[in-house]
């Protein structure tokens, strides 16, 4: 059985098991809740479409060459920091960060570089720090958190050369 099936299998066995959940609490909190459950995925299916489209768009129009020589599988060290720079400057969810990883490995990105770049996005992303964190938290903790995590996105890097035994 492939990976994917696998996990999407297993994704239906939860929502079966808390539908079983739900509907043990009544019949009424069971309706309520794929009422809700229902809404939320029509509310995220033509976001989600438009990102997949959109990277496949994206892939086709970046210069692959450009894309091999500064974040492909031979960018080395300094392909892993700018993946993070990208990362930390990218602005939105997860439609935008996910849908442009996918579209720098379309484009001849190293899958070391992207994973780098997904971390740093889950991580610092710019307009988080300044729209939620800074103006929720104090400034000191913000800091901290993101000065702890600096080397984070170089170090999943590392373990996956580790975990693989390649680069």
């Amino acid at each position: 059985m492939s990976a994917t099936l696998a996990v999407t299998l297993s994704l239906w066995v939860i929502a079966a098991v808390l539908a079983l959940f739900a509907w043990r609490k009544g019949p009424e909190v069971a309706a309520e809740a794929a009422r809700h459950g229902v809404l939320d995925f029509l509310y995220l299916i033509p976001r989600l479409a438009i990102g997949v489209i959109g990277s496949g768009f994206l892939a086709a129009l970046l210069p692959q060459d450009v894309v091999r020589s500064w974040l492909g599988p031979d960018s080395g060290l300094t392909g892993l920091l700018l993946a993070t720079l990208a990362g930390a400057l990218t602005p939105g969810g997860p439609v935008i960060g996910f849908a442009i990883g996918a579209t720098a490995l379309k484009s001849g990105a190293g899958y070391l570089a992207v994973m780098t770049y997904v971390t740093a996005w889950a991580l610092f992303a710019f307009q988080r720090l300044i729209v939620w964190e800074l103006p929720v938290m104090p400034t000191r903790v913000v800091w901290l958190r993101v000065a702890a995590s600096l080397p984070l996105p170089i170090l999943t890097a590392w373990g996956v050369m580790l975990l693989t035994g390649r680069g």
